[in-house]
C-alpha cells in the first residue's frame, strides 16, 4: 500500500478526536441528540482547523444507524460507506473549479430526489466564497427551504467575501486557530503512534511554526521525519529542515544591534544565508522575538502570556532592561514593514541588512521615535568625551574646513551638570511652556555660556524680542526650576546680535544633534 501522509492517516473519524474546537463539537451533538437538525451550516475559520473534517463526521453521525452520544458508531452500512466514499448521501463539491450557476443548478435539481439509503443527503461545499455572484443567487432560494432530507454544509476561510443573503440562511460556526500546547499534544500523540522518537522542543517548535493549523502542523512533521529518517526527531533537525534560526541567535543579534555594533551583524548574517535559512521565516521569527521583549517590558506579569522556556525567560528579561520602550517598538515597527516586503522580494538579504543598518544607524531616519535613539547616541558619545561632528554640515563645508591648517580647537571640558541636565530634558521643558513660546523655540539654538549661565539664540530679532520679555522669560525660568530644582539664569539674544561666534548650534525644531559650545562671556 502507498504512503498515507500523515494529516490523512490520522484524520478524526469522531467528534471525540477533534482538538481545539470544542464549541462546536458540543453544539453539533448536541444538535444531533436532540434531533434539532439545522437545514444550512456555515464553517468559517483559517485552513487546517478542521471545517471539513467535523463536516464528514456530522454527515457520518446523521446519517449513522446506531449513533452513540451523537458520534456516528462507525461501524454501519452507512458509516463505512461514507468513509469509503462511495455513499450517494454526501455529496463533496469543491466551489474553487466549480463555481457556475450551472454547477448550483445541477445541485438544485438533485435535491428533488430523497435518498435512496440513510436519512439525509449532505452537500459539503468547500472554499464557498469562490461562487460567483450567479451561482450564489441560484443557490439562495434552494437554501432557503430545502426539502426536510436536505443538509447544506458550507465551508470557506473567507466568509466576508459571502453574500449576506446567504449568511443570513446559515447557523454560522467560527472556527479558532488551535492553540500550541493543543497541537503539541496532538503530535506527541502522533509521534509515539508512528513510534518515533521526537523531543517536546522540537514538535513545540512545529505547533508554532503552524500558526494555529493542525494540518500545517502534521505537514510539517511529516516533512522533518523523512528527511531525518530512522532517526530521533531534534530541535536542530526540526530548524534544519524549516530553515529556522535558533533563539540565540536573535538574542545575540539584538545585543550586537543594540551595541551598533553593524560589522558583527553583518557576518552574522551572512552566517545565517550560507546555512541556508529562510530569510522570510527569520523576520517573522525576530519580530516575535522583539514582541515577547515588548510584552515583559509592558508588564511583571507577563510570564504566563509568554510560550517560552524558563532559560529563555530570564535572558529575555534580562534583555529588556537593557532596551527602551521607544527603541523596542522602532525595532517592531522596521521589521513589521520589512515582513510585508520580504514576501515577494527578489532580493531578500538586502533588505534584511539594510533593515539592520537602519536599526544600527537611527540617523537614516527621520521618524520621532528615531530621533530618540540619534539623542541617546550623542549623549552617550558626550559622556565619553567624543567629539561629535554635526551631521547637517554640508559635505563641502567638511571638506573645506578639512583642509585648513589651522590646528583643531582644544576639546571642551565637562559641561556643568545644571546645564546638561536642562538640554537632556529640552523637549519636555518646551511642551510645558505657552504655544506662542514654543514656536519662537522651535528655531532657537542653545548654548552653554561661561558662570553656569544657558544661552537661548533666537532665528530672528523678533524672536529675541519676544523671548526677552520678563513674562515670557520668566516662565522659561519657572519650568527650568521646577524640572532641576534650581534657578537657572538665562541670556537671549538673536542670530544677529549674539556676541559669541555660534559654530555648529543644533536646530531644536529637528532634534537631531544636541550639540552643546562651552564659550567665554
Amino acid at each position: 500500500m502507498s504512503y498515507m501522509a500523515l494529516y490523512r492517516k490520522f484524520r478524526p473519524t469522531e467528534f471525540g478526536d477533534v482538538k481545539g474546537q470544542e464549541h462546536i463539537v458540543t453544539t453539533l451533538k448536541n444538535q444531533i441528540k436532540a434531533q434539532r437538525i439545522g437545514h444550512a451550516y456555515l464553517f468559517c475559520g483559517t485552513r487546517g482547523t478542521g471545517k471539513t473534517t467535523i463536516a464528514k463526521i456530522f454527515a457520518k453521525a446523521v446519517n449513522c444507524e446506531n449513533p452513540q452520544d451523537g458520534n456516528p458508531c462507525g461501524t454501519c452500512a452507512s458509516c463505512r460507506s461514507i468513509v469509503a466514499g462511495t455513499s450517494m448521501n454526501v455529496i463533496e463539491i469543491d466551489a474553487a473549479s466549480n463555481n457556475g450557476v450551472d454547477n448550483i443548478r445541477e445541485i438544485r435539481d438533485e435535491v428533488a430526489y430523497s435518498p435512496t439509503e440513510g436519512k439525509y443527503k449532505v452537500y459539503i461545499i468547500d472554499e464557498v466564497h469562490m461562487l460567483s455572484i450567479g451561482a450564489f443567487n441560484a443557490l439562495l432560494k434552494t437554501l432557503e427551504e430545502p426539502p426536510s432530507y436536505v443538509i447544506f454544509i458550507l465551508a470557506t476561510t473567507e466568509a466576508h467575501k459571502i453574500p449576506v443573503t446567504i449568511l443570513s440562511r446559515c447557523q454560522r460556526y467560527d472556527f479558532r486557530r488551535i492553540t500550541a500546547d493543543t497541537i503539541t499534544d496532538r503530535l506527541q500523540e502522533l509521534t509515539r503512534a508512528e513510534e518515533v522518537v521526537a523531543e517536546e522542543k522540537a514538535l513545540r517548535y512545529i505547533a508554532k511554526a503552524a500558526d494555529g493549523s493542525m494540518r500545517d502542523a502534521l505537514s510539517l512533521l511529516d516533512q522533518c521525519i523523512a528527511f531525518y529518517l530512522n532517526e530521533d526527531l531534534t530541535y536542530d533537525h526540526v530548524l534544519d529542515v524549516l530553515g529556522a534560526v535558533d533563539t540565540q541567535v536573535y538574542s545575540a543579534l539584538l545585543r550586537k544591534t543594540l551595541d551598533q555594533d553593524l560589522v558583527s551583524v553583518m557576518e552574522q548574517i551572512e552566517a545565517l544565508v550560507i546555512q541556508g535559512r529562510e530569510l522570510g521565516q527569520f523576520v517573522t521569527d525576530f519580530t516575535w522575538y522583539l514582541r515577547n521583549l515588548l510584552l515583559l517590558k509592558s508588564s511583571d506579569h507577563m510570564e504566563d502570556v509568554l510560550d517560552v522556556s524558563t532559560e529563555n525567560l530570564m535572558q529575555l528579561k534580562e534583555e529588556s532592561q537593557m532596551i527602551e520602550m521607544d527603541t523596542l517598538m522602532r525595532y517592531i515597527r522596521i521589521f513589521s514593514e520589512l515582513g510585508g516586503q520580504i514576501r515577494y522580494a527578489s532580493q531578500k538579504r538586502v533588505l534584511v541588512e539594510v533593515a539592520f543598518v537602519k536599526l544600527c544607524k537611527p540617523a537614516m531616519e527621520t521618524n520621532q521615535d528615531a530621533i530618540l535613539d540619534r539623542i541617546r547616541a550623542l549623549e552617550k558619545q558626550l559622556e565619553e568625551g567624543v567629539t561629535v561632528v554635526p551631521a547637517t554640515l554640508p559635505y563641502q563645508e567638511r571638506s573645506e574646513s578639512n583642509e585648513k591648517k589651522e590646528p583643531p580647537a582644544p576639546a571642551p571640558k565637562a559641561l556643568p551638570e545644571d546645564v546638561q541636565a536642562v538640554v537632556k530634558n529640552w523637549h519636555n521643558i518646551v511642551n510645558q511652556l505657552h504655544p506662542l513660546i514654543r514656536t519662537y523655540l522651535k528655531d532657537a539654538r542653545l548654548k552653554a555660556l561661561d558662570g553656569d549661565k544657558l544661552g537661548i539664540i533666537a532665528s530672528t530679532s523678533t524672536g529675541e524680542e519676544f523671548l526677552k520679555k520678563e513674562e515670557h522669560l520668566n516662565e522659561i525660568k519657572a519650568v527650568i526650576q521646577r524640572d532641576i530644582g534650581k534657578e537657572m539664569e538665562l541670556l537671549v539674544a538673536s542670530a544677529e546680535s549674539d556676541t559669541h561666534k555660534d559654530v555648529g548650534a543644533i536646530d531644536l525644531g529637528q532634534v537631531i544633534h544636541m550639540d552643546i559650545e562651552i564659550e567665554e562671556d
